[in-house]
């Protein structure tokens, strides 16, 4: 099947009794245990709501198995901590999501587990690999400057070396790129983003082999991080239709990033799908399309971002992305608010970057509310 159609079909519950064409509901916390195999419990991550989300997930990113998580969060870290222990190492690209690294600086050295921070770059992921490596994680691309990384180089790194490779793959959506099947062992995304897309619900996922989800499992159990059933069946209903939002989203950015490059109010833009960007030729030969996300400079000159942020009508200053509305923020007021400002100038993350998530409303309609805000 393709995309489109495993978004729709792929994983529904189809109940004998009923004959219905959805899922059911199933809000019990408590299930018979007499002949049967395994009991369902929703810290089991075995329920069937659960199970019906993880299968679809699985046919669109290649997967064996999975593990669905009720925030993005929840499944990265609990990821990490199954992967890794006391005395291993991990490398991790500077330009994680700020919720990761925050994690990593604030909560890994009380655990025992070292990590180095590297550029987004395989050869310098190559480098910083020792004896007691463990994990390597990367997002491409990545938030909020939209860099690109090579997937099957960082893959064959871990594959040579017996580390477990893990990928973010959430401003990506497994519509445009699916990192296992280029070697990568665990992709998680934050589905509060794209997967649910409609900025109403709050969940994550880790799809992988049946091994490592195992082990994802087992560490899920402990931590608790389960994902109610209502909230997995509407996260179900929003994967429906996310081919169709990442393809319009993808077109309407497409447009945006090239007004937005040409503008003279603005100093840089930040869009794997531009001609002659950093990172353009790896971002083609690794994704079907560069994706909805992009983020760009303003000129001081020109206008201030918080001149610029309250004249927008139509784009909405707000937290988070990947809805079907579009909205604007300044990651170092929001997702990368709680790293320090020295290393946000390290990794290039100035007061005046603005990230816009592209919705699925009329392109002319966005790139008007853009030009009317920079002055036009």
């Amino acid at each position: 099947m393709q995309k489109e159609t495993k978004c729709v079909q792929a994983g529904t519950y189809h109940d004998a009794l009923t004959r219905g064409v959805t899922t059911p509901i199933f809000t019990s916390s408590s299930y018979e245990y007499l002949d049967r195999a395994e009991c369902p419990y929703p810290r089991y991550f075995n329920t069937p709501n659960q199970a019906t989300v993880i299968e679809k997930l699985c046919a669109l990113e290649a997967a064996q198995d999975g593990v669905l998580f009720s925030s993005g969060m929840a499944a990265i870290s609990t990821t990490l901590l199954a992967l890794a222990g006391a005395g291993d190492h991990i490398v991790m690209l500077d330009a994680l999501y700020g919720g990761t690294h925050a994690f990593a600086t604030d909560a890994l050295d009380r655990m025992g587990i070292q990590y180095t921070f590297v550029s987004t770059d395989a050869d310098a992921v190559a480098r910083a690999v020792t004896p007691a490596t463990k994990v390597i994680v990367i997002e491409s691309p990545t938030n909020p400057l939209l860099e690109i990384i090579d997937i099957r180089q960082v893959a064959q790194i871990g594959a040579d070396r017996g580390i477990a490779t893990v990928i973010d793959n959430t401003f990506a959506t497994p519509i445009n790129q699916t990192p296992l099947t280029a070697g990568i062992d665990v992709v998680v995304h934050s589905g509060t983003k794209y997967l649910g897309g409609h900025s109403d619900l709050c969940c994550g996922i880790a799809v992988t082999s049946r091994e490592y989800a195992a082990r994802i499992r087992k560490m899920a159990q402990y931590l608790g991080g389960s994902l109610n059933a209502m909230s997995c069946y509407l996260l179900e209903r929003s994967l429906k239709t996310l081919a169709l939002r990442v393809s319009r989203q993808t077109d309407n950015a497409a447009r945006v990033a090239e007004f937005l490059d040409g503008h003279d109010a603005v100093r840089q833009v930040y869009y794997p799908g531009l001609p002659g960007s950093k990172g353009y030729e790896v971002a083609r030969s690794q994704m079907t399309r560069p994706g909805a996300m992009l983020s760009f400079e303003l000129d001081g000159k020109h206008i201030s971002p918080g001149a610029f942020l309250s004249r927008l009508k139509l784009i909405r200053p707000a937290v988070s992305l990947g809805g079907v509305e579009s909205i604007i923020c300044s990651p170092a007021q929001t997702s990368h608010a709680k790293i320090s400002a020295a290393e946000r100038a390290r990794i290039g993350i100035t007061d005046a970057l603005l990230r816009l998530s592209i919705g699925i409303e009329h392109a002319d309609d966005l790139l008007a509310d853009l030009a009317q805000a920079l002055g036009e």
